[in-house]
């Protein structure tokens, strides 16, 4: 597996155009998993790993490489499978989510596939607040989850969604102003409205990229847009419609063009910062740090006044 990724430096430029490649993966038994290969670092087999006492179960201990203390989750385990025992038997998943590396043990890695985003699809409706799954798609004739990541670092990890600094005022009537949140995940939505409530701000919800380009379209029917929504804050993968292509159709529509947009995401690093720029997003902030978010409204806010 030491090759898999070793062409994934090669593939940025299919960011911008609602295209992404999954790396498909097996837990314990014969469904296929797809993980964006850009939160990929590495694929190894499983070391021996130290444990942590005391830490959830799911974490079965830490992993050193390269200098580096890794925790190793049972990707099975978080959601809601059976443990996978004699862990070096297996491989390990080594991410990047909302700036911390972790790693996520399953059972074997498929293949890395190129697909585009209008072909992740939301998950099927009914299946409630307990499922993992934040999206499906089709390959080869072979139903692929990607699981809502975000829902299990909030489970097992815990993310701190508390405000350490008191909010600034802004001079703004928050009475007159909404933000646009787009995710989705609903624990990612729910953690950014909870901050922006605290504010006093009035959250309007999407669940991709697709869903918030038409809530845009048909505001900007009724009026100017820029009189009451403030900005919109977007992660950037989500099925149908991911976030950088958002972007790039707000800045194309000339009644949308001058929206304030903030790139919200746990995909982070300087190739982020340069999409930003790509695409025309006004700031991007990785996930999840409550006193960022809010200190980068506030600015914006007081803008407005």
């Amino acid at each position: 597996m030491a090759g898999v990724l070793d062409s994934v430096d090669q593939r940025t430029k299919l960011a911008g155009q609602n295209r992404l490649e999954l790396l498909l993966f097996h837990l314990q038994g014969r469904q296929i998993f797809g993980i964006n290969v850009f939160k990929v670092k590495e694929v190894v087999q499983c070391p021996k790993l130290t444990e942590l006492p005391g830490s959830n179960p799911v974490i079965r201990g830490v992993a050193s490489l390269r200098g580096n203390n890794i925790p190793v989750m049972d990707l099975s385990n978080a959601i809601g499978g059976p443990r996978m025992d004699n862990v070096t038997d297996y491989f390990i998943i080594i991410t990047e989510y909302n700036r911390r590396q972790l790693a996520f043990l399953v059972a074997s890695v498929e293949r890395i596939v190129n697909t585009h985003w209008e072909d992740i699809l939301p998950p099927p409706k009914g299946l409630g607040r307990s499922s993992y799954m934040t999206a499906v798609t089709n390959i080869d004739d072979q139903l692929v989850e990607i699981i809502d990541v975000e829902k299990i670092l909030s489970e097992v990890l815990g993310i701190d969604e508390e405000l350490k600094q008191p909010v600034e005022e802004t001079g703004a009537d928050l009475s007159k102003l909404k933000i646009l949140v787009v995710d989705d995940s609903m624990v990612a939505r729910n953690q950014i409205k909870k901050v922006l409530n605290e504010m006093g701000i009035e959250v309007v919800q999407a669940k991709d990229g697709s869903e918030a380009l038409n809530l845009l379209l048909e505001w900007s029917e009724v009026g100017d847009l820029n009189d009451w929504l403030a900005m919109v804050i977007s992660d950037i993968e989500m099925p149908k419609m991911d976030g950088y292509s958002l972007v790039t159709a707000i800045r194309e529509n000339p009644k949308l063009s001058d929206l304030y947009v903030i790139l919200h995401s746990s995909l982070s690093g300087v190739f982020n910062e340069t999409m930003v720029r790509k695409v025309g997003a006004d700031h991007f902030l990785a996930k999840f740090m409550p006193d960022e978010l809010v200190g980068r409204v506030t600015e914006r806010l007081k803008s407005l006044v």
